[in-house]
Protein backbone atom coordinates (compact mmCIF):
# COMPACT_ATOMS: atom_id res chain seq x y z
CA UNK A 1 0.00 0.00 0.00
CA UNK A 2 2.97 2.50 0.68
CA UNK A 3 4.56 2.04 -2.55
CA UNK A 4 1.31 2.36 -4.25
CA UNK A 5 0.81 5.67 -2.36
CA UNK A 6 4.11 6.73 -3.43
CA UNK A 7 3.66 5.53 -6.72
CA UNK A 8 0.78 7.62 -7.20
CA UNK A 9 2.62 11.18 -5.54
CA UNK A 10 5.15 10.62 -8.15
CA UNK A 11 2.95 10.63 -10.90
CA UNK A 12 1.13 13.32 -9.30
CA UNK A 13 4.57 15.45 -8.63
CA UNK A 14 5.88 14.30 -12.69
CA UNK A 15 2.12 15.29 -13.86
CA UNK A 16 1.69 19.06 -12.46
CA UNK A 17 5.83 19.27 -13.74
CA UNK A 18 4.81 18.14 -17.91
CA UNK A 19 1.67 20.75 -17.33
CA UNK A 20 3.70 23.45 -15.42
CA UNK A 21 2.24 26.98 -16.24
CA UNK A 22 5.04 29.13 -17.83
CA UNK A 23 6.36 31.88 -16.96
CA UNK A 24 6.13 30.95 -13.20
CA UNK A 25 9.16 32.42 -12.42
CA UNK A 26 10.43 32.88 -8.95
CA UNK A 27 8.08 35.53 -6.91
CA UNK A 28 9.87 38.80 -6.77
CA UNK A 29 7.05 40.54 -4.40
CA UNK A 30 3.58 41.32 -4.33
CA UNK A 31 1.84 45.07 -4.05
CA UNK A 32 -1.27 47.30 -5.02
CA UNK A 33 -0.72 49.48 -8.29
CA UNK A 34 -1.10 52.92 -7.15
CA UNK A 35 -0.64 54.15 -10.74
CA UNK A 36 0.08 53.29 -13.96
CA UNK A 37 3.27 55.59 -15.25
CA UNK A 38 3.23 54.83 -18.94
CA UNK A 39 2.11 52.79 -21.27
CA UNK A 40 4.58 49.63 -19.95
CA UNK A 41 5.61 50.76 -16.25
CA UNK A 42 3.64 51.01 -12.93
CA UNK A 43 4.25 52.39 -9.65
CA UNK A 44 3.05 50.22 -6.71
CA UNK A 45 1.95 51.59 -3.25
CA UNK A 46 5.21 51.19 -1.68
CA UNK A 47 7.49 53.60 -4.30
CA UNK A 48 8.62 50.60 -6.63
CA UNK A 49 8.54 51.23 -10.27
CA UNK A 50 7.48 48.18 -12.28
CA UNK A 51 8.66 47.95 -15.92
CA UNK A 52 6.89 45.32 -18.07
CA UNK A 53 9.04 42.49 -19.19
CA UNK A 54 8.54 41.20 -22.46
CA UNK A 55 6.78 43.47 -24.37
CA UNK A 56 6.43 46.16 -26.77
CA UNK A 57 3.53 48.73 -26.47
CA UNK A 58 0.97 49.52 -29.33
CA UNK A 59 -1.04 52.69 -29.24
CA UNK A 60 -3.95 51.10 -27.21
CA UNK A 61 -1.58 49.28 -24.22
CA UNK A 62 -1.87 52.40 -21.48
CA UNK A 63 -5.56 51.76 -21.73
CA UNK A 64 -5.59 48.34 -21.52
CA UNK A 65 -2.73 48.19 -18.86
CA UNK A 66 -5.18 51.11 -16.66
CA UNK A 67 -8.36 48.92 -16.99
CA UNK A 68 -6.34 46.12 -15.96
CA UNK A 69 -4.30 47.12 -13.30
CA UNK A 70 -5.69 50.29 -11.72
CA UNK A 71 -5.87 49.85 -7.44
CA UNK A 72 -4.88 45.79 -8.39
CA UNK A 73 -3.16 43.75 -6.11
CA UNK A 74 -0.59 41.76 -7.92
CA UNK A 75 2.39 39.43 -7.71
CA UNK A 76 5.53 40.01 -9.56
CA UNK A 77 7.80 37.09 -10.89
CA UNK A 78 11.14 37.23 -12.80
CA UNK A 79 14.65 35.96 -13.23
CA UNK A 80 16.13 38.78 -11.67
CA UNK A 81 14.94 41.35 -9.51
CA UNK A 82 17.84 43.95 -10.00
CA UNK A 83 16.67 47.57 -11.06
CA UNK A 84 17.40 48.99 -14.60
CA UNK A 85 19.55 52.54 -14.56
CA UNK A 86 15.94 54.35 -14.29
CA UNK A 87 15.46 52.78 -10.95
CA UNK A 88 12.46 50.33 -12.82
CA UNK A 89 12.13 46.59 -11.37
CA UNK A 90 11.26 44.76 -14.16
CA UNK A 91 9.03 41.57 -14.06
CA UNK A 92 5.99 39.70 -15.06
CA UNK A 93 2.99 40.70 -13.46
CA UNK A 94 -0.10 38.50 -12.12
CA UNK A 95 -3.14 39.65 -10.78
CA UNK A 96 -3.54 38.16 -7.53
CA UNK A 97 -3.38 34.67 -7.58
CA UNK A 98 -4.10 34.27 -11.62
CA UNK A 99 -1.67 31.85 -13.41
CA UNK A 100 -2.36 34.24 -16.80
CA UNK A 101 0.37 37.18 -17.36
CA UNK A 102 -1.06 40.49 -17.73
CA UNK A 103 1.73 40.25 -20.43
CA UNK A 104 -0.15 37.53 -21.91
CA UNK A 105 -3.56 39.36 -21.29
CA UNK A 106 -2.21 42.65 -23.35
CA UNK A 107 -0.94 40.07 -26.38
CA UNK A 108 -4.20 38.06 -26.42
CA UNK A 109 -6.09 41.21 -27.34
CA UNK A 110 -3.61 42.77 -29.31
CA UNK A 111 -2.64 45.55 -27.01
CA UNK A 112 0.88 44.55 -27.16
CA UNK A 113 3.40 43.50 -29.19
CA UNK A 114 6.54 39.99 -27.76
CA UNK A 115 10.10 42.15 -27.71
CA UNK A 116 11.67 38.79 -27.48
CA UNK A 117 14.01 39.48 -24.07
CA UNK A 118 12.34 36.74 -22.61
CA UNK A 119 14.63 34.00 -23.30
CA UNK A 120 12.97 31.29 -21.04
CA UNK A 121 11.80 29.14 -24.00
CA UNK A 122 8.39 27.80 -22.78
CA UNK A 123 7.80 31.42 -21.38
CA UNK A 124 8.56 33.00 -24.60
CA UNK A 125 6.60 30.56 -26.64
CA UNK A 126 3.93 30.92 -24.66
CA UNK A 127 3.32 35.10 -25.22
CA UNK A 128 4.23 34.50 -28.95
CA UNK A 129 1.42 31.82 -28.70
CA UNK A 130 -0.59 34.78 -27.37
CA UNK A 131 0.29 37.65 -29.76
CA UNK A 132 -0.14 34.55 -32.75
CA UNK A 133 -3.55 34.18 -31.81
CA UNK A 134 -4.54 38.10 -31.68
CA UNK A 135 -2.83 38.25 -34.79
CA UNK A 136 -5.03 35.90 -36.44
CA UNK A 137 -8.32 36.94 -35.05
CA UNK A 138 -6.98 40.74 -35.64
CA UNK A 139 -7.57 41.78 -32.95
CA UNK A 140 -6.15 45.22 -30.99
CA UNK A 141 -3.47 47.11 -33.41
CA UNK A 142 -3.55 44.13 -35.65
CA UNK A 143 -6.67 44.55 -37.10
CA UNK A 144 -5.02 47.23 -38.84
CA UNK A 145 -3.14 46.22 -42.29
CA UNK A 146 -0.63 47.65 -41.72
CA UNK A 147 0.41 46.41 -38.51
CA UNK A 148 2.89 43.99 -40.05
CA UNK A 149 5.02 45.80 -42.87
CA UNK A 150 6.30 44.39 -46.01
CA UNK A 151 9.86 43.83 -46.23
CA UNK A 152 9.80 44.90 -49.73
CA UNK A 153 8.21 48.22 -48.79
CA UNK A 154 11.62 50.01 -47.41
CA UNK A 155 10.34 53.44 -47.54
CA UNK A 156 6.72 52.53 -45.25
CA UNK A 157 9.40 50.33 -42.92
CA UNK A 158 11.79 53.46 -42.88
CA UNK A 159 8.81 55.40 -41.88
CA UNK A 160 8.62 54.03 -38.65
CA UNK A 161 12.64 54.66 -37.53
CA UNK A 162 12.97 54.66 -33.63
CA UNK A 163 10.04 52.68 -33.46
CA UNK A 164 10.04 48.90 -32.62
CA UNK A 165 8.17 47.23 -35.54
CA UNK A 166 7.23 43.58 -37.26
CA UNK A 167 8.24 43.16 -40.67
CA UNK A 168 7.73 40.26 -43.23
CA UNK A 169 9.42 39.20 -46.24
CA UNK A 170 11.27 36.91 -48.34
CA UNK A 171 15.63 36.99 -47.51
CA UNK A 172 16.84 37.82 -50.98
CA UNK A 173 20.71 37.39 -50.22
CA UNK A 174 22.77 36.65 -47.06
CA UNK A 175 26.42 38.20 -47.32
CA UNK A 176 29.14 38.47 -44.43
CA UNK A 177 30.95 41.96 -43.87
CA UNK A 178 33.63 41.61 -41.13
CA UNK A 179 31.99 41.04 -37.46
CA UNK A 180 28.11 41.56 -39.29
CA UNK A 181 25.74 39.54 -41.20
CA UNK A 182 23.25 41.37 -43.38
CA UNK A 183 19.96 39.33 -44.08
CA UNK A 184 18.68 41.58 -47.72
CA UNK A 185 15.36 41.76 -48.57
CA UNK A 186 15.99 44.01 -51.39
CA UNK A 187 17.85 43.83 -54.32
CA UNK A 188 19.53 47.25 -53.20
CA UNK A 189 22.02 46.71 -50.63
CA UNK A 190 22.25 50.42 -49.79
CA UNK A 191 18.24 51.34 -49.77
CA UNK A 192 16.38 47.73 -49.43
CA UNK A 193 15.27 46.74 -45.80
CA UNK A 194 18.23 44.38 -44.07
CA UNK A 195 18.89 42.28 -40.97
CA UNK A 196 21.67 42.86 -39.22
CA UNK A 197 22.80 39.95 -36.79
CA UNK A 198 26.32 40.18 -34.79
CA UNK A 199 28.63 37.62 -34.82
CA UNK A 200 28.26 37.69 -31.29
CA UNK A 201 24.37 36.78 -32.00
CA UNK A 202 25.31 33.66 -33.85
CA UNK A 203 26.16 31.06 -30.94
CA UNK A 204 21.95 31.70 -30.13
CA UNK A 205 21.10 30.52 -33.37
CA UNK A 206 23.75 27.57 -33.89
CA UNK A 207 22.43 26.36 -30.39
CA UNK A 208 18.97 26.27 -32.31
CA UNK A 209 20.36 24.41 -35.38
CA UNK A 210 20.26 27.11 -37.54
CA UNK A 211 22.40 28.66 -39.72
CA UNK A 212 22.11 32.48 -41.45
CA UNK A 213 22.97 31.00 -44.69
CA UNK A 214 19.91 28.49 -44.41
CA UNK A 215 17.61 31.57 -44.30
CA UNK A 216 18.15 32.48 -47.79
CA UNK A 217 15.30 32.49 -50.40
CA UNK A 218 13.06 31.72 -47.29
CA UNK A 219 10.56 34.02 -45.89
CA UNK A 220 10.48 34.78 -42.23
CA UNK A 221 9.51 37.76 -39.44
CA UNK A 222 11.34 39.74 -37.21
CA UNK A 223 10.62 42.14 -34.91
CA UNK A 224 12.64 44.92 -33.64
CA UNK A 225 13.69 48.74 -33.77
CA UNK A 226 14.06 50.32 -36.98
CA UNK A 227 17.60 51.99 -37.44
CA UNK A 228 19.01 53.42 -40.59
CA UNK A 229 19.02 56.39 -42.80
CA UNK A 230 19.16 55.38 -46.40
CA UNK A 231 17.85 52.20 -46.02
CA UNK A 232 16.18 51.06 -43.04
CA UNK A 233 17.55 48.21 -40.73
CA UNK A 234 16.64 45.85 -37.75
CA UNK A 235 19.46 45.07 -35.47
CA UNK A 236 18.65 41.26 -34.75
CA UNK A 237 20.46 40.65 -30.92
CA UNK A 238 17.71 37.82 -29.80
CA UNK A 239 17.03 34.53 -31.56
CA UNK A 240 13.29 35.90 -30.45
CA UNK A 241 13.18 38.34 -32.93
CA UNK A 242 13.85 35.86 -35.94
CA UNK A 243 10.30 33.21 -36.69
CA UNK A 244 10.45 31.08 -39.90
CA UNK A 245 7.79 31.64 -41.92
CA UNK A 246 5.91 28.60 -43.85
CA UNK A 247 6.13 28.67 -47.76
CA UNK A 248 1.89 29.12 -48.17
CA UNK A 249 1.99 30.87 -44.59
CA UNK A 250 -0.61 34.40 -44.53
CA UNK A 251 0.54 37.90 -43.14
CA UNK A 252 0.07 37.59 -39.26
CA UNK A 253 -0.31 33.49 -38.49
CA UNK A 254 2.65 31.93 -37.06
CA UNK A 255 3.16 28.10 -38.55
Amino acid sequence: MRLLHLTVAILLIAGRTAFATPCQFEAQGEGRVAAVVDARSVRLDDGREIRLAGIETTATTKQALTSLLAGRDVTLRGSNDTPDRYGRQSALVFIGESDTSVQAMLLAHGDAMVSAEITDKDCAAALMTSEAEARRQKKGSWADLSAIKNAESSDDILAGIGRFVVVEGKVLSVRQAGAMTYLNFGRNWTRGFAVTISKRTLPAFEGAGITLKSLESKRIRVRGWVEGSTGPRIDVRLLGQVELLGANEPTGVKP
